[in-house]
């Protein structure tokens, strides 16, 4: 009955975003248990603290590009623009078009950038960061950060990965920039 339950909430979500739930039914099909950890990650995943719509989203975008390019970005962007955020930050922040970003969104694109290529530049932008937004800001970006990145690794792990796709907010169709920053604010890349 609870895999049943379970089940119907995939579907709706399916139904919701049009993302292909088939992974997350094979998990609660083969392993209730796994499925029910997976759920408790899911929280962790939600946490958005006090961060603006377009900040929080601009940090989970980046880092999905990271390990994804196709149905989990896609997936995210549709969140973001049901969250509110501005589409033409969204499209500055998936094409890395640091000219079109407000400072603040340069900034987290940037740190992000930097986190996830495990750049020491990373360090001087933290101070910024938390300048702008606490520590329970940067604490909620770095569970932005690290967890849209497990979503994909499930996915290809599982086999369910799929090829690179163009992304769309409204009506723009964009590939992702995955290539990391060549510099920001007088920091090397």
């Amino acid at each position: 009955m609870i895999r049943y339950l379970f089940n119907k909430m995939l579907l709706g979500f399916q139904r919701q975003y049009k993302y292909d739930v088939t992974y997350m039914q094979e998990i609660l099909d083969t392993d209730l248990s796994a499925y029910l950890r997976f759920m408790g990650f899911q929280t962790m995943s939600a946490h958005a603290g006090d961060l603006p719509v377009d900040v929080l989203f601009a940090a989970r975008l980046r880092a999905i590009i990271w390990d994804d390019c196709g149905p989990c970005t896609q997936l995210l962007v549709n969140m973001a623009l049901e969250a509110g955020a501005n589409p033409d930050i969204i499209n500055a922040t998936i094409n890395r078009d640091m000219e079109q970003m407000p400072d603040d969104i340069k900034l987290v694109v940037a740190f992000t950038d930097y986190v996830l290529a495990h750049d020491p530049a990373a360090d001087d932008l933290r101070q910024r960061i938390v300048a702008n937004w606490g520590k329970q800001g940067l604490i909620a970006l770095g569970f932005g950060i690290s967890t849209c990145r497990v979503y994909p690794a499930l996915k290809y792990t599982m086999g369910y990965g799929k090829a690179c796709s163009r992304i769309q907010v409204n009506e723009t169709s964009l590939t992702p920039n995955r290539q990391p920053p060549l510099a920001f604010g007088g920091t090397h890349a």
